[in-house]
């Protein structure tokens, strides 16, 4: 059960550079202890939203609560350093002069020298840089820069992190395991975290709650499993993830024809039968079985190790994804067979034009 008080409250805000919207209308809560992240495109507005929370943008409607205060509105803009909020930024921003205890020690102002003492060596334990007290930045590696940074952003004890695509300079699979380390570190400290990113791993690996923006407004804030499995518009379905839509029409209460047959599942809203729609369909959702009766044509194939995604033609002219273990390594032109298994029939209303995301999703 939510908080009646949630400590974060963003309520239709509105920013804009030059008279053109940046931020359109956005109204978000993030509860205590709850890690939120902004997920979308470059340019999408997501930064500039996080900068209107730290204070570093003042907002020209709606309103900006942390722990109770109003801190933005079109009249009120409290200072950063007076918002009680850490910032972690994806260049680390580290004083290169300071060592590791010196820069994480820097924003404790409250206790004597013991109690200081005490705050770092607890940090330094929980970031997994007991030993490196001395060091200097420029003698760690990128990942530990970026623990040290989350270290001083948490020393001053802020009612609200913020952190802005701080795995954006890491390799991959450092920031693979870098996401899952700094989640751990922020359920242990009980911090409340509201990151931006327009990388799906990381929302989906920190975040408990996820917000898909487009053009400066949230198209959805939910679970990371409701994004991807019951994504509200066809914006945020064909962003996440991969996956095709296919043209169907629905033929009753619980089922729709489309190019893989006619398919029976739970409706994600209510259709007449006869209406026409667009349907998601995940790779997973498509299984390879060399005896089904729906053929379908492979005209691209992408190895990725235990598995092959196959991009695939139906009958119908349309394409279509299959994620397929390796050990069934098929040419491209060869015909296969597939059975689909959509247990949950995720449409929308059918769309004269369907736009490309990216993301390898097929429209």
């Amino acid at each position: 059960m939510k908080n009646e008080n949630p400590l974060l409250v963003i309520k239709e805000v509105h920013k804009a550079y030059d008279k053109v919207d940046v931020v359109n209308g956005v109204s978000l809560e993030l509860q205590e202890g709850e890690i939120g992240c902004l997920l979308g495109p470059s340019g999408c507005g997501k930064t500039s939203l996080l900068r209107v929370i730290a204070g570093f943008e003042d907002i020209h409607h709606g309103e900006v609560i942390i722990a109770g205060q109003q801190v933005s509105s079109s009249s009120i803009m409290v200072p950063p350093e007076k918002r009680n909020i850490g910032m972690v930024f994806q260049d680390y921003a580290l004083f290169p002069h300071l060592s590791v205890y010196e820069n994480i020690a820097f924003g404790i102002s409250k206790g004597n020298r013991h109690e200081k003492r005490k705050t770092v060596e607890h940090l330094l334990d929980l970031v997994g840089l007991q030993d490196t007290g001395k060091a200097y930045p420029h003698e760690l590696s990128g990942g530990q820069q970026q623990r040290v940074a989350l270290a001083r952003a948490l020393a001053p004890a802020p009612a609200l992190l913020l952190l802005d695509e701080p795995f954006s300079n890491l390799d991959v699979t450092l920031r693979e395991k870098l996401t899952v380390e700094v989640r751990d570190i922020l359920k242990e400290s009980g911090t409340t975290a509201l990151m931006v990113t327009h990388n799906q791993f990381e929302a989906f690996s920190v975040s408990d709650s996820v917000g898909v923006i487009f053009d400066g407004s949230i198209c959805q804030w939910d679970s990371a499993y409701n994004i991807y499995h019951s994504p509200e518009t066809l914006d945020v379905a064909t962003f996440v993830g991969d996956g095709a839509i296919i043209r169907g029409k629905v033929t009753g209460s619980d089922s729709v024809a489309c190019g893989l047959g006619e398919l029976t599942g739970n409706l994600s809203l209510p259709c007449e039968s006869g209406c026409n729609v667009d349907l998601l369909v995940r790779p997973e959702d498509i299984l390879h079985d060399d005896h089904a009766q729906v053929k379908a044509k492979i005209i691209h194939k992408s190895f990725r190790g235990p598995n092959i995604l196959y991009k695939l033609e139906l009958s119908t002219r349309e394409p279509c994804l299959a994620l397929v273990s390796s050990h069934h390594n098929h040419m491209i032109g060869e015909m296969i067979g597939i059975v689909p298994e959509v247990e949950n029939l995720v449409v929308f209303p059918s769309a004269p034009t369907l736009f490309n995301k990216g993301n390898g999703f097929e429209v």
